[in-house]
């Protein structure tokens, strides 16, 4: 028997006659380090994910350590470069010398060296695993008084999402070709997907072909004063994106999304079913209001059904939970990428949302915080996150009722935050208000001017950080609280910058 294989005996012996041995493999690892030791430019097949914790023994994680500074460092490092390093350590009658000789003239082959290290790097992750769940338990049994229940769950949510990302997001410089390929892999998506976007279709042709889709990462604001129909512009963009998803499986059995979106939508003020009266209104063309009061022949009641049978398949998931924290909305989020999928993430409406409640953190700091996150978060799960917003009542004090960058309310951080800012904006809304007395010269310009702005919606662009701001004409259907494209944008000044 070879001292290398009576090391793996005398250890795990020793181990197993103590306490249960969480999985790990010594063999794997000796091969690894004997194929480096052999070859260092096997170190380079396992350096992008592997590091010295990710060993279970202690003296392997030495070993590795000082392999890669030794190699890193433009050295060779071999058992006689390595000795120096490790120092004389008595391992039951063999020295570190002779144990390091043993591991390169045992070693086979360099070729499966990243077989090799992905076994010890799954292994590492199975330990750190149980390591959650032990804490876990631990926790629930001895948790401080002021800690509750739900911050536990949502400390051990945000741990398992991180071991299960693990090394997906993690930090450092990588080399521009890397980000390079990315960008022409985004431009060879947009010529082939159908409308030649970079990004994923709003199903509204003209604010598609202003922003090029919805793009990943992106944190955009949708903002507007009450009844501009921020809600509306949302659930229809959310259904349009849902009912164009098309999946493809990939090799390693995951479902790819290729065109539309799996979307999850916060409602954190209107209940699932509200939105799902909207949605239902939207596209059979049956009155909101006529849904809920229960004014409906048994023709439309049939196309109702019809309608909810094909919306009841699409991949749009509602989260109806009010007064939830940003850390809750984080884990749901990461929760629901993880089970089911996600491309894209809408919340309604940000001023809901509460931060950590940390003391002496104001409003304006909470809100930071929020945006903050958000930004994170998009970057995280590579999705655009659409937050809706609430303006100032500032906009109400000027003639121009149209919305800018400094009416978003409490905070700059949401325009700073932002990659695009859009604000909804309806003229016939403030006209309706303003009707002169009837029969008089004021009242007949009035009508001219209702007339113009009848079904109008604007949807100002006042902020994109990857292209032109400016305004997209929509018309909108007050009744069934539809968004669509609109014919005729002659009348609408051109409002670029």
């Amino acid at each position: 028997m070879s001292s290398a294989t009576a090391l793996v005996t005398r250890l795990d012996t020793s181990r197993e006659a103590n306490f249960r041995v969480q999985p790990h493999n010594i063999e794997a690892e000796q091969a690894l380090l004997g194929a480096i030791l052999v070859n260092n430019d096997a170190f380079y097949r396992v350096s992008d994910f592997l590091l010295p914790d990710h060993f279970f023994e202690e003296l392997h994680r030495r070993i590795f350590e000082m392999t890669a500074s030794l190699i890193r460092a433009g050295k060779i490092a071999t058992p006689i470069t390595l000795k120096t390093f490790i120092g004389e350590i008595d391992l039951g009658g063999v020295t570190a010398s002779q144990y390091l000789a043993r591991l390169a003239a045992e070693a086979t082959t360099v070729i499966n060296a990243g077989d090799y290290g992905r076994t010890v790097y799954d292994l590492a992750i199975r330990r750190q695993l149980i390591g959650v769940g032990e804490e876990l338990v631990n926790v629930a049994y001895d948790a401080p008084v002021e800690m509750a229940p739900r911050e536990q769950i949502e400390d051990a949510e945000r741990k398992l999402y991180a071991l299960a990302e693990k090394g997906r997001y993690e930090g450092g410089f990588q080399k521009f070709d890397g980000a390079l390929r990315l960008a022409i892999d985004m431009a060879a998506s947009a010529f082939q997907r159908a409308g030649g976007l970079s990004g994923i279709s709003s199903g509204l042709r003209d604010l598609d072909q202003r922003m090029g889709g919805l793009q990943r990462s992106d944190l955009i604001v949708l903002a507007g004063r009450p009844a501009m129909g921020k809600t509306s512009l949302a659930t229809n963009i959310a259904f349009n994106m849902a009912r164009a998803w098309r999946g493809e499986r990939q090799d390693d059995g995951s479902l790819k999304s290729v065109d539309g979106a799996i979307v999850g939508f916060f409602s954190l003020e209107m209940s699932a079913d509200q939105l799902a009266t909207r949605i239902v209104a939207e596209q059979s063309g049956i009155s909101s209001y006529k849904i809920r009061q229960g004014r409906i022949t048994e023709a439309d009641f049939a196309r109702l059904t019809d309608v909810a049978a094909q919306i009841e398949k699409l991949p749009l998931y509602i989260d109806q939970t009010g007064g939830i924290s940003i850390a809750q909305l984080v884990a749901r989020a990461r929760r629901l990428q993880r089970q089911k999928g996600l491309d894209i993430l809408f919340i309604d409406y940000l001023q809901l949302l509460s931060g950590s409640a940390k003391n002496g953190q104001n409003r304006v700091q909470e809100l930071t915080e929020i945006t903050t996150s958000l930004k994170a978060l998009a970057k995280e799960l590579n999705v655009p996150i659409v937050a809706l917003s609430q303006l100032s009542r500032q906009v109400e004090s000027r003639d121009d009722k149209r919305p800018q960058l400094s009416d978003l309310r409490e905070s700059g951080s949401i325009e700073q935050d932002a990659d695009v800012v859009m604000f909804v904006y309806r003229e016939e809304y403030y006209l309706k208000g303003k009707e002169p007395r009837p029969g008089t010269e004021e009242h007949n310009k009035w009508v001219m001017e209702m007339e113009a702005a009848h079904g109008l919606a604007e949807l100002i662009i006042g902020k994109q950080r990857h292209g032109p701001t400016g305004t997209v004409a929509l018309q909108f259907d007050a009744d069934v609280t539809r968004f669509s494209d609109r014919a005729d944008q002659s009348h609408l000044p051109e409002r670029l910058e």
